[in-house]
C-alpha cells in the first residue's frame, strides 16, 4: 500500500525518525526517558489524589496545583508512549490524522500551562498582597473559570494550525526527523511558501506567552514590594517560601520552552541531535521535576501525602 493518498497531495502517513545519528542508541535512551515517564505519571497521580481526597486542600492555590498535574500529564503522555514505541519496536509510521492531533495536545497543553502559571502568581499576589479578599476574590467559580479560560485560549490559539496544514500540499516529502509531531517540524515537509505557518507559528504563541511572562513579571513586582513592607523578618520568610515552589516552576517551564523553541527556528548552528534530545527532555522535566518540587517546598502537602499513605498502612499493620 502506497504511504501516500492518491486522491490528493496530504501524505496517509508520516515517518518518524527518532533522534537523527543517535539510532544505535535509541533502546538505551528509552531507559531514562521510560523511568521519568513513569516517574512523572507516580508523582503526579500522588498529587492528584492526595488533593483530590483532602478537603482541606480543596482551596485556590492547590487547584491551580491539579490542574497543572493534569497539564503535565497530558503533555507528557500525548509525546512519550509513541516515543517509546518508536524506540523499541520502530514503530516509526504514524498517520496524518494522528499526526495532527499529537501536534494539537502538545501546543495545546503547553498553552494551557502558561495560563495557569500566571493563575498561579496571581493566586499569590492576592494572598499576599490582599490577604483580607483572598476568599472573596478566588472563589470555587472564580478558580473554575481560570481553568475554561486556560482551555479556550489555548484552543483558538493551537487550533488554526490544523488549517495551517491541512492547506499545504506534501510533494512526497514524509519523513520528520523527530521523535513526535509539531507544527514547523509538519510544515517543512510541505512543497509550498510556509511563510504563514512560520509567521503564525512564532508571532501568535510567541506574543501571547510574553503577555503571560510580563503580568507575571508585574505581579511579582508587586508582591516584592509588600514584603518590603513587612515588619516581620519571620513572615518575609514564610511568603518567599511559599512563592519560592512557584518560582521554580516558572524556571522548568519557561526556560526549555523559550530554548527549544529559539534553537528551532534560529539554531542552525545547534546539532539536529542536541536539538530534538532537549526536545523530548521538555515533555519529561517538567511533569517529573513539578510535583517533587511542591512536594518537597510544601510542608502542606507532604503532611497531606503522608496522610493519606502512610498512615492507612501503619493503622493496619497494627491491627
Amino acid at each position: 500500500m502506497s504511504p501516500f493518498n492518491l486522491t490528493g497531495s496530504t501524505p496517509a502517513t508520516f515517518i518518524l525518525t527518532g533522534i537523527p545519528g543517535m539510532e544505535q542508541l535509541h533502546v538505551w535512551i528509552s531507559i531514562p526517558f521510560c523511568s521519568m515517564y513513569l516517574a512523572a505519571l507516580l508523582g503526579n497521580g500522588v498529587l492528584l489524589f492526595t488533593i483530590w481526597t483532602e478537603r482541606s486542600l480543596h482551596q485556590p492555590m492547590y487547584l491551580f496545583l491539579s490542574m497543572l498535574a493534569i497539564a503535565d500529564l497530558t503533555l507528557s503522555t500525548a509525546a512519550v508512549p509513541k516515543m517509546l514505541a518508536l524506540f523499541w519496536f520502530r514503530a516509526r509510521e504514524i498517520s496524518f490524522g494522528a499526526c495532527l492531533t499529537q501536534m494539537f495536545f502538545l501546543h495545546f497543553t503547553c498553552s494551557a500551562e502558561s495560563v495557569i502559571l500566571l493563575a498561579m502568581a496571581l493566586d499569590r499576589f492576592v494572598a499576599i498582597c490582599f490577604p483580607l479578599r483572598y476568599g472573596a476574590v478566588l472563589t470555587p467559580s472564580a478558580v473554575a473559570k481560570t481553568g475554561l479560560a486556560a482551555l479556550l485560549r489555548s484552543f483558538c490559539i493551537i487550533f488554526p494550525c490544523i488549517f495551517l496544514l491541512r492547506r499545504l500540499p506534501f510533494c512526497g516529502h514524509n519523513v520528520i526527523p523527530h521523535t513526535y509531531c509539531e507544527h514547523i517540524g509538519i510544515a517543512r515537509l510541505a512543497c509550498a511558501d510556509i511563510s504563514v505557518n512560520v509567521w503564525y507559528g512564532l508571532v501568535v504563541p510567541f506574543t501571547v506567552i510574553v503577555l503571560d511572562l510580563v503580568l507575571i513579571a508585574v505581579s511579582y513586582g508587586f508582591i516584592l514590594l509588600a514584603l518590603s513592607r513587612l515588619p516581620s523578618r519571620t513572615a518575609r520568610h514564610k511568603a518567599f517560601h511559599t512563592c519560592g515552589s512557584h518560582v521554580c516552576v516558572l524556571l522548568l517551564f519557561y526556560v526549555p520552552a523559550a530554548f527549544t523553541a529559539l534553537t528551532q527556528r534560529f539554531g542552525r548552528n545547534i546539532p539536529p541531535e542536541v536539538h530534538i534530545l532537549l526536545a523530548n527532555l521538555y515533555v519529561l522535566f517538567p511533569p517529573l521535576l513539578n510535583p517533587i518540587v511542591y512536594g518537597v517546598r510544601t510542608q502542606q502537602i507532604r503532611d497531606k501525602v503522608v496522610k493519606v499513605f502512610v498512615c492507612p498502612k501503619s493503622r493496619l499493620l497494627r491491627q
